[in-house]
């Protein structure tokens, strides 16, 4: 059976008390599935865009790395709000990880973190290297941080490293996994948050054309899942996408206002992460724009 076929199934996930047993019991319900249809039917499943962007985060780590254990995980890049490797300290040295990650996603419910560090050698250009660690062990401390208005379901924390062993990936640390995530990131949030508003109005009625543009969307994601992250075409795509997407907004909150105010509140509330990470977008966009010759 086709995701979009499985796009229609009206059962919602009964939410439990953590993340990681709400997690659980979605792997359970989807079964075995791709990530781009743990993105979209986990979406779909979720009674909050705060559980939706979740889901498409978790779908989009297992893209950037496919051997991902199924419990919840984390990337683990940001300090002092950026991801620029000339301006990250946490280092990695004989497979022993010394730093902190200052904002990372759902992490007191994450099994396993991917951490990237510097590892060149002294006096060498800024290199990063992607790490592996598992809450828990000596040497890796979370500390919950404020919860915010945004997706307050969805906790943040800050990752304090001390000599904490690791596994570490191959390949290059930004190349390979940091720099193409945000694609993957902005591609599987946008299809899970797709596919909730879908379920919104079809558990809402709203009118067949508004939910036929919403499937046509998830028909572009689903082809920019079969693209490679960090192709020019891709991120042409992948601005499309958002594009149509912003079009819709007027009719999704009228739509919105004539339906249940729950609903409405939600989306009021946390419809702003789809905007978070514009300005990076709209640069990745313009380099492809001109790589292409458009």
């Amino acid at each position: 059976m086709s995701w979009l076929e499985r796009l229609n199934n009206p059962v919602r996930l009964s939410i439990s008390s953590n993340l990681d047993d709400t997690y659980v019991a979605l792997l359970q319900q989807l079964g075995q599935v791709t990530p781009f249809e743990l993105a979209v039917l986990g979406g779909r499943a979720m009674t909050t865009p705060g559980l939706a962007f979740l889901v498409g985060y978790q779908a989009a780590l297992r893209v950037l790395w496919p051997s991902a254990p199924a419990s919840l995980g984390a990337l683990c890049a940001t300090e002092q709000r950026s991801v620029r490797p000339a301006d990250m300290q946490t280092r990695l040295d004989d497979l022993r990880l010394s730093g902190r990650k200052d904002f990372v996603t759902a992490g007191n419910a994450a099994d396993w973190l991917l951490v990237a560090a510097r590892s060149e050698a002294p006096g060498e250009s800024p290199q990063l290297s992607l790490t592996v660690v598992y809450p828990g062990e000596p040497g890796v401390r979370l500390e919950s941080l404020p919860v915010l208005p945004l997706m307050p379901d969805i906790g943040h924390a800050r990752l304090f490293l001390d000599g904490a062993l690791c596994e570490r990936l191959a390949g290059d640390g930004w190349d390979a996994y940091v720099k193409p995530f945000r694609t993957l990131e902005d591609l599987y949030v946008l299809s899970a948050l797709c596919a909730w508003l879908y379920g919104v109005g079809q558990t809402c009625g709203w009118s067949q054309v508004l939910q036929l543009r919403l499937i046509g969307l998830l028909g572009g994601c689903a082809e920019g899942s079969r693209q490679c992250a960090d192709a020019p075409v891709t991120h042409l795509l992948l601005g499309g996408l958002f594009a149509q997407f912003s079009m819709l907004k007027q009719e999704l909150n009228e739509a919105f206002a004539n339906g249940p105010v729950e609903w409405a509140s939600l989306w009021q509330r946390d419809q702003s992460v789809l905007e978070i990470a514009g300005a990076a977008r709209a640069k990745r966009l313009a380099k492809a724009w001109q790589t292409l010759g458009l």
